[in-house]
């Protein structure tokens, strides 16, 4: 007499644990290696730069859909961009401050829009900056920006759109040509601890287009003089305050950030959003430092600006 012994049952994945397995997988490559998706078309390498830390609201749907599918291999597969995730950005959640500082900087773009440059500085104020950058000044606000921080101030410089204030002498101030009209700025400040060379920016905006993806032409070619300029002058100490139209993380920005340091990314606690100021995406208003270290970074309350104000204390 023979027996035969039934078929053993093997478990096949249901199309829908597959699909949820190909995600975290394509998720972990992309974290993994970001550089590997190509600028062009559309310039999507740079936009995948700069949100990239948003990846993590895929993170709760794969662990979810693998659990709700009771796949093994799907919910392996989630672990990875989770781990890929915090070892990128984990340490920018964890507070990297210090106490203490030479002198505190402050950089806002005040939005030319601004209906009440006053409230502004006073908000500014706060943070008692000793070197104070404004970006989106038009020849409307200007004036009242210049004569509401006099008091405090008795050094500055402005011309077209941006601005500096400076509770130390500046000198050898000077427009950068970036772009046709003036949106860039350098101006040596003497300081207690030494001369330190203040550059202020505001790079043309960038867009996300149907049609053209992410619009980055003008920024960049922007962004080319003004690293040319840095460059060339070569100065030992200095900084970089403004609105650059772009995050630290951006590959188009790696000629600076080959450079400069973030405050916010090694001083900081957190991502440090910026734009727009009632719900913050993204960090564009950036404090960049070469020469000098940055030992604490934070945003400042909204103003009326659509921009956060960001404040660094750096130390020579």
């Amino acid at each position: 007499m023979t027996t035969t012994s039934a078929p053993v049952a093997v478990p096949v994945e249901r199309p829908r644990a597959i699909l949820t397995t190909t995600c975290a997988v394509l998720l972990a490559a992309v974290l993994a290696r970001p550089g590997w998706i190509p600028t062009a078309p559309g310039h999507l390498g740079s936009l995948t730069d700069t949100m990239l830390p948003w990846t993590a609201l895929a993170l709760p749907a794969l662990f979810a859909a693998a659990l709700l599918r009771r796949s093994r291999t799907a919910l392996a597969a989630a672990v990875l961009p989770l781990a890929l995730w915090l070892t990128a950005f984990g340490g920018t959640l964890t507070d990297k401050s210090a106490p203490g500082g030479d002198l505190t900087v402050v950089s806002h773009n005040v939005n030319q829009d601004n209906p009440d440059p006053l409230d502004t500085v006073r908000r500014l104020l706060a943070a008692h900056p000793d070197i104070l950058a404004l970006e989106e000044l038009s020849p409307e606000t200007a004036p009242a920006y210049e004569r509401a921080l006099a008091p405090v101030y008795r050094h500055h410089f402005h011309q077209g759109t941006v601005g500096v204030w400076s509770v130390y002498p500046l000198s050898d101030a000077t427009s950068l040509p970036i772009m046709p009209w003036s949106r860039a700025l350098r101006a040596t400040a003497g300081t207690p601890y030494g001369p330190l060379t203040v550059y202020v920016a505001h790079l043309p905006s960038v867009r996300v287009r149907p049609t053209a993806g992410f619009t980055t032409a003008a920024r960049d070619e922007a962004l080319r003089r003004l690293t040319t300029r840095i460059w060339a002058e070569n100065a030992p100490r200095s900084l970089l305050l403004g609105d650059l139209n772009g995050s630290a993380d951006d590959r188009a920005l790696r000629p600076l950030t080959s450079r400069f340091a973030s405050a916010q990314t090694t001083a900081g606690a957190g991502f440090g959003f910026t734009w727009p100021s009632g719900f913050p995406v993204v960090r564009i208003d950036q404090i960049l430092v070469d020469g000098v270290r940055a030992t604490s970074a934070w945003t400042l309350p909204a103003t009326r600006s659509d921009h956060l104000p960001v404040a660094a204390t750096i130390t020579f």
